[in-house]
Order: structure tokens, then sequence, then C-alpha cells
């Protein structure tokens, strides 16, 4: 069994629509070790909480969401490896996905999304 399978799973969607599988990342343990050391992603991966993440470690540039309380959208941005990210102070969680995935499933700021397992 990979060390990757005990993320437990779910999810994206917005108005109704599945975007993507989800990992969720919910522990300590869990959302240190993020995404460091994989060598893709299949969907996305959701840390919560967080408010800002790094790329040390990380083999592929994402995009990454910063999601409010209230599954809103606050802000999106592409990271490249090896960069720290500045932390948005309202988020409460972040979804990582591998890069122009978010362009492709057409999530921007503002967007209301869900989570369901």
């Amino acid at each position: 069994m990979s060390a990757w399978q005990n993320f437990a799973m779910g999810w994206l969607v917005a108005d109704n629509r599945v975007l993507a599988t989800v990992e969720f990342a919910d522990t300590w343990q869990t959302r240190v070790r993020g995404l460091v050391g994989r060598e893709q992603l299949e969907g996305a991966l959701v840390l919560r909480p967080a408010r800002s993440v790094h790329t040390f470690g990380v083999r592929f540039p994402i995009d990454v969401a910063f999601v409010d309380s209230d599954m809103v959208v606050l802000d999106v941005v592409t990271m490249a490896q090896n960069r720290v990210g500045k932390p948005r102070w309202r988020s409460v969680m972040v979804i990582e996905a591998p890069k122009a995935s978010f362009e492709r499933w057409g999530v921007s700021i503002g967007d209301q999304l869900e989570l369901r397992q």
C-alpha cells in the first residue's frame, strides 16, 4: 500500500458539477506531508486548516485555491517548485491541483465550491 493511500477521498463540486476527485489532508501529519515527494496528483488535494502553502519538495507546478469558511474561493494562484506562498488570512483551507487544472475546471475567485465525501 502506498503512503498516499491513507488520505480520505471525496469530490470537489461546483454548481452540482463534479470537478475532480479530492484527497483530504486534515491532520497535522498529512498537511505537513502534502504533495512533497509526489510525482503527480490526480484530481486535487485539500489541506484543512490552511492559510498558506509552499512547494519545496513538490516535483511539479501547482494551482492553489484559497477558500474561506463558506467555501468561497478567495484567491487562485499558480506556484512553481521551491516557492513559499503568501498567507491569505481569511482562508480556512487550501485546494491544490496540477497547474492549469482550475482553468480547465472553470474555478476562479468568488466561486462557491463544495466538498463531498
